[in-house]
């Protein structure tokens, strides 16, 4: 999976060639992906399936996963829960890393990658509204929310004296109310990890960074489950969701094109060309013809201005040019 080096060919309409879109002024862009998460975010809220649902949602993946072998939450919690060595990390890791790797890559494409910056801004997008359509049609109860007979314990809650979350999961204490609990299916924790790893193997210089891209979404995989926010396979739906924002980006960046270019056509063509405009105003010089001296008329036989010279049919006598008749 690639990131196009060169920006897309951009499509004309209606006779019109676009020139390549210039680079994005940087306040325009946080104000789109600013706005776009706020969207998110209120709509996420706004999602909230019933208690009921949700719980019956997360204990059938459970059910699934112990039957496939996958069910690799409950070790992993363990461990997390009885070393706090590993657990507090991993909360601070769950709290912090999600908000800060994901919009620091998209300053540094926008700054150092502008060629690649579109694509990876309409990709991250898509993934994110993706993983919403996901939380509206599959609420899912975390493990953390499960009763206590299931085995799991919140590891954010148990260590929240450390941090600055609650027992909300990464919500700031006292905040927990603006988050939705039961948006766990697919994990966006697990999904923009796998974006910023992506984009980081491919486009990192150094072999360091280039190896931080494979392990940063292998860690944060981990993490999401030992601290029972996630199921494996709401990881495994988060990299669902990964690829088919990959696949939607080159439709969905066509169409805006096409989009423009309909629309930088209809604007052109409803304002007059400076031309049409020059010839249609009042003030414009009219084009005259050139003024003919006689004014068309034409003189007689025998008439001849003053001064002029008669021709002689019987000498050389010279006409009106002083030349000679018989030079003619």
């Amino acid at each position: 999976m690639e990131i196009a080096r060169m920006p897309l060919p951009l499509p004309s309409s209606a006779g019109v060639t676009l020139k390549p879109r210039p680079r994005s002024r940087w306040w325009a862009e946080l104000m789109l992906v600013l706005g776009v998460y706020a969207a998110y975010s209120v709509c996420r809220l706004m999602a909230q399936g019933g208690t009921s649902t949700a719980v019956d949602n997360g204990l059938a993946i459970l059910r699934i996963e112990k039957a496939l072998f996958l069910n690799a939450e409950h070790p992993l919690n363990r461990l997390f829960t009885s070393t706090p060595a590993i657990g507090i990390p991993a909360d601070f890791l769950y709290a912090s890393l999600h908000y800060l790797v994901t919009p620091g890559l998209l300053v540094w494409f926008f700054l150092r990658r502008p060629d690649a910056f579109r694509a990876a801004r309409t990709w991250l997008l898509l993934i994110t509204l993706l993983g919403l359509v996901g939380f509206v049609l599959v609420p899912t109860c975390p493990p953390r929310l499960l009763e206590a007979g299931h085995g799991f314990v919140d590891t954010m809650a148990q260590y929240s004296s450390y941090g600055w979350w609650g027992g909300d999961a990464s919500a700031p204490r006292g905040m927990g109310a603006l988050t939705n609990q039961y948006a766990a299916m697919p994990s966006l924790h697990v999904a923009w990890a796998v974006w910023s790893g992506l984009l980081m193997w491919r486009h990192a210089r150094t072999p360091l960074v280039r190896w931080l891209g494979v392990i940063y979404p292998l860690v944060i995989t981990v993490v999401v489950m030992g601290t029972a926010n996630h199921y494996f396979l709401d990881a495994v739906a988060g990299v669902g969701v990964v690829v088919g924002g990959a696949l939607l980006t080159g439709p969905v960046t066509r169409a805006a094109d096409r989009i423009r270019a309909t629309a930088t056509a209809r604007f052109r063509t409803s304002r007059p060309s400076p031309t049409e405009s020059a010839t249609s105003s009042p003030t414009a010089p009219e084009t005259r013809s050139p003024a003919i001296v006689s004014g068309g008329c034409e003189t007689s036989a025998g008439e001849r201005f003053p001064g002029q010279r008669t021709r002689t049919s019987t000498t050389g006598t010279t006409s009106a040019d002083d030349t000679p008749a018989t030079a003619r």
